[in-house]
């Protein structure tokens, strides 16, 4: 049940004025790709408007939107339930990805400037220490947050727009895997840099494909938690 699935302190406070069912779908998918909520977990509309401080009203809404898009699976007779990817889906999506951010590395060796490798390499150093400290949480923001940075420095609107729509399913299979990627995740992200600082157009799209596949594989050898 909700009650005792959500850790002391995940849930969101929602803040005022905005629209209300926009607010609650965002908590929501938020505590999705975090895995506060996690796959296969019953959503109870009144457990969550309690928790959310909310009538059941935007969370209804917000479950029905949330279904759409495919991050919540509404069963007849049964209520709603965090949808549980399969490995096709994910398999499928992180590749996608793989092509995305390769890509986004090239572009990012070939137009970056000194203020871009430097804001790289201080994400680096902050998601290092987060390995370092085993903060998951901020690990997995951290990670987001680099290859965020990365494609920002690529300079395609087209590219960041087709990237964003995966960006939020790429932390919801990185958060389970994120403890085991540890270390050697920003090793690779040190080695990403240096291409990019050497203007190494190749070898920065090298080192990003090998890199997100190597996320790839590493999810379907998970064990869960």
């Amino acid at each position: 049940m909700l009650s005792t699935g959500l850790p002391q302190g995940t849930v969101p406070k929602l803040e005022r004025p905005g629209p209300l069912r926009e607010r609650v779908y965002e908590a929501l998918l938020e505590l999705i790709t975090t895995r506060a909520l996690r796959p296969g977990q019953h959503l109870v509309e009144s457990e969550l408007a309690g928790h959310l401080g909310v009538s059941r009203q935007p969370v209804r809404e917000a479950l029905q939107r949330l279904d759409t898009e495919g991050w919540v699976d509404l069963r007849p007779a049964q209520g709603a339930f965090v949808h549980e990817p399969t490995e096709d889906e994910a398999d499928q999506l992180l590749s996608v990805r793989t092509l995305l951010e390769a890509e986004a590395a090239r572009l990012a060796a070939a137009n970056s400037g000194a203020a871009g490798i430097a804001a790289l390499e201080e994400l680096c150093a902050k998601g290092e220490q987060a390995v370092a400290d085993d903060d998951v949480d901020l690990a997995v923001a951290t990670n987001a947050a680099f290859h965020a940075k990365v494609m920002e420095l690529a300079g395609n609107v087209v590219l960041a727009e087709l990237a964003g729509q995966v960006d939020r399913r790429v932390r919801w299979y990185y958060t389970p895997v994120a403890r085991r990627r540890g270390t050697g995740s920003w090793i690779e992200h040190r080695s990403l840099i240096a291409a990019i600082s050497s203007r190494d157009e190749q070898q920065a799209t090298a080192i990003m494909r090998a890199h997100t596949e190597h996320t790839r594989r590493t999810y379907h050898e998970r064990e869960e938690n």
